[in-house]
């Protein structure tokens, strides 16, 4: 699949996007939208992929925002148009894909970027990543799921001073507040996150799926995580993987899961 705004590989079981829009700081445009959303979607669906990193082209940023041109000029109705499709299409689609998806964040992430690697299932960071929802400095508020995924990751205080201020906040911080799980070179960035990807395909996809199914579940209002968990659980004792699993885990041998 040819795109024109984003790179896509897979190798050795994982899928790399990689959002390719250097002299634009990799800002997030409609047409970039939609070509993320196709190759989630392909990567998701592709039973050979098992992990999926995303990240950004050059050493500036992951992604510095969205495009304010398009939407400098837009109406009320197209303003909630724009944030209601762009969350559907890339931001809740990401979150609650099957997949494991992991932000390989190198740079500046602001705004729509920093929503973009929130939508991640974890984030790790550069040390010269720079985070920051700013949009209040433009009479706006973030309307990508940063109001609402920014609290959960780090708390209600630190979200609501990091949007008032619309201030930008270092690696290390990100690390201390939770909002990135590791910090890593500018150079080894890519190879650290493929390291992590690692130590998750030697687990189950079918369990890891579920997991991220009924975690996801305690944040979605009117649903309740402990029962989802339950159905997810019971669910896995139907599964090729746990007859794997559980039979390799009793004659000593490591698993060798079928993903079924």
């Amino acid at each position: 699949m040819t795109f024109q705004n984003i790179l896509s590989s897979r190798d050795n079981g994982i899928t790399t996007i990689t959002i390719n829009r250097p002299s634009k700081l990799n800002a997030l445009n409609k047409e970039t939208i939609k070509e993320l959303h196709k190759a989630f979607k392909t990567a998701d669906e592709d039973s050979k992929t098992k992990v999926i990193i995303i990240t950004g082209s050059g050493e500036k940023a992951f992604v510095a925002g969205a495009d304010i041109s398009e939407f400098s000029d837009f109406s009320v109705s197209e303003g909630g148009q724009l944030a209601s499709q762009g969350q559907a299409l890339l931001f809740d689609y990401v979150a609650n894909l099957s997949t494991p998806v992991i932000a390989a964040v190198n740079g500046f992430a602001l705004g729509g970027g920093l929503e973009l690697a929130m939508s991640a299932h974890f984030r790790i960071a550069s040390e010269n990543a720079k985070m920051g929802l700013p949009e209040v400095s433009l009479g706006l508020i973030p309307g990508y799921g940063g109001t609402q995924r920014l609290p959960q990751l780090v708390g209600k205080g630190r979200a609501m001073e990091m949007i008032m201020t619309a201030s930008m906040i270092d690696a290390n911080q990100a690390l201390q507040y939770g909002l990135v799980n590791h910090i890593a070179s500018q150079d080894e960035l890519i190879s650290f996150t493929e390291g992590i990807a690692g130590k998750i395909m030697r687990n189950s996809p079918v369990a890891i799926a579920a997991a991220i199914s009924s975690i996801n579940a305690g944040y979605e209002d009117g649903e309740n995580g402990f029962d989802t968990e339950i159905m997810e659980f019971g669910k896995c004792f139907g599964t090729a993987d746990f007859k794997e699993g559980t039979q390799a885990f009793l004659e000593k041998r490591k698993a060798n899961f079928p993903g079924k």
